[in-house]
């Protein structure tokens, strides 16, 4: 079997796991912990990070913050994992899904001004540009927009950890903007999240919130509802040892990404996600468009190669089904119906991506 996207666990995550162990040090707090979150933050270039439990609960804890509440609305792409949709619905705020560019994939900017200026509200508090698949929204443009528009802007840079527009990484745009860790990601802790933002006060509840609001531990006095959203220091060790190797895993997508490209660029009706020139991306997972989905999907799972469709679009989901949907075209119902990924781990080997391409082209 070839796998869609494994963790690649070849550093020193068993050595920091063990002194983890050995000390006892593994719960939410410990050395770890505070060690990974400068890490990441330093990475994405923000002053502050605050480790939770994982990049949906980072998400939730970041709107919570900012007073994002019922009755409130937030702008979110119609193509995104559905944890972005979750993170809104669970403030009670509204959701109003925007679609997205066909050739980016990203959520469609001329969409976004077009509803706001139709919709010129207070209660139109927030916008959560998703960078998917490690591509990047035009950020520049969207901070322009929430300036001029009075809006929070909450990046979700779940995919983006390593991804850049003009030099400056995503997840530093954001007043406060969640990284996220789940095992497929470019590195992992298991199941983790990193909230980053260059607001000390921010910094400073998100962690007391995440915490349950605990003021003195050994009183357990609370002063406010919080949440149990904090990384432990067990996989906070796993996720230092990660960051480490982080260079070489951006550097061996980009290989996987460049094969791919090369290898598969003019096989039947076949296109590519576009980067725009700005963007230097992470490469996090190979995914492209063709009609033949179904038995491009078809015959990589005969040959024991695990492929996925791309997400359902959140205005197609039960749950959401009722919710505003802005386009003109649909794009998101398109790109759907049309895409997959295929393998991406960092362990791939040339020759499993030839089996990989090999196959893909048998069905042309």
């Amino acid at each position: 079997m070839i796998p869609l996207s494994i963790p690649h666990l070849a550093g020193n995550e068993l050595k920091y796991v063990t002194e983890c162990i050995q000390t006892g040090w593994v719960s939410s707090a410990g050395a770890y912990v505070n060690q990974f979150e400068t890490m990441v933050a330093d990475w994405a270039g923000c002053k502050y990070g605050v480790a939770a439990s994982n990049g949906t609960s980072g998400l939730h804890l970041a709107m919570h913050m900012l007073g994002i509440e019922k009755g409130d609305f937030v702008l979110v792409p119609n193509i995104t994992f559905i944890a972005s949709a979750n993170a809104v619905a669970y403030t009670n705020a509204t959701p109003v899904f925007i679609d997205v560019n066909p050739n980016t994939w990203q959520m469609d900017l001329d969409l976004v001004e077009e509803w706001l200026d139709k919709n010129n509200s207070p209660a139109v508090k927030a916008i959560m540009p998703v960078h998917v698949l490690g591509n990047m929204v035009d950020m520049p443009r969207v901070m322009d927009i929430s300036k001029r528009h009075g809006l929070h802007v909450i990046e979700d840079s779940t995919e983006a950890l390593g991804s850049y527009w003009n030099g400056k990484s995503a997840g530093s745009f954001g007043v406060m903007n969640v990284f996220s860790f789940n095992g497929n990601k470019i590195i992992t802790t298991g199941g983790g999240g990193v909230i980053v933002t260059d607001d000390q006060e921010h910094a400073k509840r998100a962690k007391h919130l995440s915490t349950q609001s605990k003021v003195n531990p050994e009183t357990y006095f609370h002063d406010e509802i919080g949440f149990n959203y904090r990384l432990v220091n067990v996989l906070a060790a796993i996720g230092v040892a990660q960051m480490e190797q982080l260079p070489d895993f951006i550097k061996k997508k980009k290989e996987i990404d460049n094969y791919y490209r090369t290898n598969l660029n003019g096989i039947g009706d076949i296109r590519f996600q576009e980067i725009p020139k700005e963007v230097n991306p992470n490469c996090w997972l190979f995914t492209f468009y063709s009609s033949k989905q179904d038995k491009i999907l078809a015959a990589l799972k005969e040959n024991k190669i695990i492929a996925r469709p791309f997400w359902f679009p959140m205005n197609q989901l039960p749950m959401f089904k009722d919710y505003q949907y802005f386009n003109k075209y649909d794009h998101s119902r398109d790109i759907h119906k049309n895409c997959l990924s295929i393998p991406s781990s960092i362990s791939l080997s040339k020759e499993d991506m030839d089996k990989v391409i090999s196959v893909i082209k048998s069905v042309f």
